[in-house]
């Protein structure tokens, strides 16, 4: 069984599954564009051009994680994506459950979280 004790190869594994989810997200901002994401920064009383920082956490820091680069930058700017997720887009299913009995929010919360565990795993460099 110590043979199946792998820290560094699962935080690989977790950062990388990470990443390229999140680059789903990031691509259908790329394809699709964020016009409807500006009237919903605009409507929560910031500048609208702040929409386009979701281009940070969702294709520029899943793009670092792949790399292996900045990795505890681009862990943060993922949960900081998160966070901004869920104030603006997510803030009524706080403390519900969707159809199937789960938390309405697990997507989101795994996404922080496993980028919470990528960035304290995160081999300093020397």
């Amino acid at each position: 069984m110590n043979a199946l004790y792998q820290p560094r190869a699962a935080a690989v594994i977790l950062r990388t599954v990470l990443a390229l989810l999140l680059l789903f997200h990031g691509w259908a901002k790329i394809s699709g564009g964020v016009g409807w994401l500006v009237g919903v920064i605009e409507k929560a009383g910031m500048p609208g051009f702040f929409a386009y920082a979701v281009y940070l956490g969702e294709v520029l820091a899943p793009l670092l994680l792949l790399a292996g680069v900045f990795v505890v930058p681009a862990a943060l700017l993922v949960m900081i994506n998160m966070i901004v997720a869920v104030v603006l887009m997510h803030q009524s299913q706080l403390l519900t459950l969707n159809s199937s009995g789960g938390w309405a929010l697990e997507l989101q919360a795994f996404y922080f979280v496993s980028a919470l565990v990528v960035l304290l795993t995160a081999r300093p460099r020397s």
